[in-house]
């Protein structure tokens, strides 16, 4: 896989997880800034909040496994669960050394994953970013698209996301709608994502989204949707891209509504990638919130 070192000029590293390799970035030193990716991007998605903030902070984005330059094992090998990715972050940052004072950054299924992790261990948790994502279930005014739905559909699923890479061409597509993606960009994107095996887990995020009850991880999300307003108190910033089809005002009112304190800006004209629409903006943003809210040990 062959990305622009321009655009991403990091030194990558492994850890390996029962034979499968999680790859990661660990980039710079000071207090740890751990943000979480979602679908279908990768560590890629967060390259220019990596080169912003590694000078003066401890920068840890892993690349789930399935996805980046991580291993892209088969359903045999690896279950491709919520339970099992909050886990592998569990296992990098243990391993890794992060105790406290951790800002968590999270979009899109990071924020689920993220969450997960922060209610598990609350004391960790000193700042929150929080970019165009949900970490509840599916808002009750909010249909899931019909894209979505039939993502999920059996045998025209798996060959539309993994046959015909449908998912992955139109969030390069679609996504970004102020700045449209470079060839370049859309190309660092679309790379970890070359063929059938290597889109598994572009099709497996979608279906492991919990609808009802009887859906594996539904029990998990209420858990945390349970648990999400005990962090109101902390320190936290939201930045959203208003012309996202999926994660749209609906789940911003949900976010609001569970951490009121949150210093809320909204980009009009920003879609989903919205590191991409407004990555200057947002590096501003999260600059001055990172200074106004020191850490105190």
């Amino acid at each position: 896989m062959v990305v622009s070192s321009e655009l991403y000029p990091f030194h990558g590293n492994y850890l390996d997880l029962a034979g499968n390799r999680l790859h990661y970035l660990d980039e710079g030193s000071g207090e740890p800034l751990v943000m979480v990716h979602g679908n279908p991007t990768w560590s890629f998605y967060y390259r220019n909040l990596v080169k912003a903030f590694s000078d003066r902070h401890r920068v840890i984005v892993p690349d789930h496994i399935g996805c980046g330059m991580s291993d892209k094992p088969g359903r045999d090998s690896y279950p491709y669960t919520l339970k099992q990715r909050v886990a592998d972050l569990e296992a990098l940052l243990e391993k890794l050394g992060i105790g406290d004072n951790i800002t968590l950054v999270v979009h899109d299924w990071g924020g689920m994953i993220g969450m997960t992790y922060a209610t598990l261990h609350p004391e960790k948790i000193k700042r929150l970013v929080i970019l165009n994502t949900g970490a509840f279930h599916l808002p009750k005014t909010k249909p899931l698209p019909r894209s979505i739905w039939f993502c999920r559909t059996p045998l025209l699923g798996p060959l539309v996301v993994q046959g015909c890479n449908a998912f992955c061409l139109a969030a390069a597509s679609w996504c970004a709608t102020k700045n449209p993606l470079t060839p370049e960009i859309r190309h660092g994107y679309l790379a970890p994502y070359d063929s059938w095996a290597n889109r598994i887990a572009v099709l497996r995020f979608v279906q492991d989204i919990p609808l009802v009850p009887s859906d594996e991880g539904y029990q998990l999300v209420s858990q945390v949707e349970d648990n999400i307003q005990q962090f109101r108190s902390i320190p936290t910033v939201i930045c959203w891209g208003e012309k996202d089809f999926v994660f749209d005002e609906h789940f911003l009112k949900q976010w609001t509504e569970y951490l009121p304190e949150a210093e809320v800006h909204r980009f009009p004209e920003a879609g989903h990638y919205v590191l991409e629409d407004a990555s200057a903006e947002i590096i501003a943003i999260v600059e001055e919130f990172l200074n106004a809210h020191p850490i105190h040990e």
